[in-house]
């Protein structure tokens, strides 16, 4: 118990309230005016013209009531409480105007919107200044426990709207975290993508710039195509990691772009083939497919030994998509990495779609990834 009230204690307040805007000065003229009609109409209330002065006074205290909810909500049922004080002095009938209600906007504000510690501190201020009140009224059994209930009421109601608030922004959260997560997963896949293509064509340059310049000099603009549109790709993905929305995030690659990884002339050659109906895929599997295929290239890059060709082939077969990446490299001469994130990261992305992934060596010899996902979306 003591922990959970030291928990309660120590709760900051929510996140960004909303600010002063147009609204709330059409609230607070609205009140005054109410309380100031009152005060009129009702001639014969003890100490008018104080209690209607009080009472419209009061009114620009709700202005405060998201940003100070503490003190706001003190100087509305201090007002209150001093009401109820001159009464009991004076023995004099009810010195309240119905518009003092208002007070009830600002309890509901501060559990609403104010810290743990505020909240208590304002509990204690707003009980004492209730009980005064019902003294002073001399209220029997009745009035004090419908009174207690209405107050108890107005913080259940701040609670439940506060707590659906913090739901909804963890929630958000969560897709924000995901999405950045997503994003981190894109930036690995394009940047090793390139970085070994870079390699690969650096590897080739330093073997032919002997005895063949002009095609070294064809390799070393590879090399600065390649270069640059990495260069590109992480501004692009940094921005949006920097950026606090989510929902700016560009247009991923899919299918239709797989043709962009091809390499005729390249060391080792890229093949790509597309079967079957690939069009009108759910966005996530067409995005997927393309990652996929791009991460298994780069391994093909990277670590297929002698390799002189990588064929990637995409074709839908029934309710799904089937990506098969092939190299001719000699399978077992060089033992391959234990799987990292770019293994791991393909098979989670396969199996978040409800598809499935495996890789290793191909009967024939060379490296095989084979992925199969779902053609009608996440399952």
């Amino acid at each position: 118990m003591n922990a959970l009230w030291r928990s309660f204690w120590r709760e900051p307040r929510p996140p960004d309230p909303p600010p002063v805007g147009r609204h709330d000065g059409w609230l607070v003229a609205g009140f005054g005016v109410a309380a100031l009609v009152e005060g009129i109409a009702r001639p014969g209330l003890a100490g008018q013209p104080f209690v209607t002065v009080l009472a419209v006074a009061l009114m620009p205290v709700l202005l405060w009531r998201r940003s100070r909810p503490l003190v706001a909500c003190v100087v509305g049922f201090g007002a209150a409480g001093s009401l109820s004080l001159v009464q009991l002095l004076t023995r004099s009938d009810d010195l309240g105007l119905g518009s003092m209600m208002v007070i009830l906007v600002l309890l509901y504000s501060l559990a609403r919107w104010g810290s743990g510690r505020e909240i208590g501190l304002g509990i204690l201020v707003v009980a004492t200044v209730a009980t005064l009140g019902m003294y002073a009224a001399a209220a029997d059994v009745a009035e004090v426990v419908g009174g207690s209930v209405l107050l108890l009421l107005v913080v259940a109601l701040a609670a439940v709207f506060r707590y659906r608030a913090d739901v909804w922004r963890r929630r958000q959260q969560e897709i924000r975290n995901d999405e950045r997560l997503t994003l981190a997963r894109e930036l690995h896949d394009t940047v090793a993508h390139h970085v070994s293509a870079i390699a690969v064509q650096a590897q080739a340059g330093g073997v032919v710039a002997g005895t063949q310049p002009e095609r070294a000099a064809g390799i070393l603009a590879a090399i600065e195509t390649e270069a640059t549109r990495t260069l590109a790709e992480m501004r692009s993905v940094v921005r949006v990691l920097r950026e606090d929305g989510w929902d700016t995030l560009a247009v991923q690659p899919g299918i239709t772009d797989l043709s962009g990884l091809a390499r005729p002339d390249g060391i080792p050659v890229v093949e790509v083939a597309l079967t079957g109906p690939l069009v009108r895929l759910p966005r996530p599997v067409d995005a997927a497919t393309y990652r996929l295929a791009q991460e298994a290239l780069t391994n093909a890059l990277r670590h297929a030994q002698g390799a002189t060709r990588v064929v990637i082939d995409v074709r839908r077969v029934d309710d799904a998509v089937v990506l098969r990446v092939v190299d001719d490299g000699v399978a077992g001469a060089v033992p391959r990495p234990a799987p990292g994130f770019g293994l791991t990261g393909m098979r989670e992305r396969a199996e978040l779609l409800g598809g499935s992934l495996s890789a290793g060596p191909g009967p024939e010899g060379g490296w095989v990834v084979e992925a199969e996902l779902p053609a009608g979306g996440p399952t």
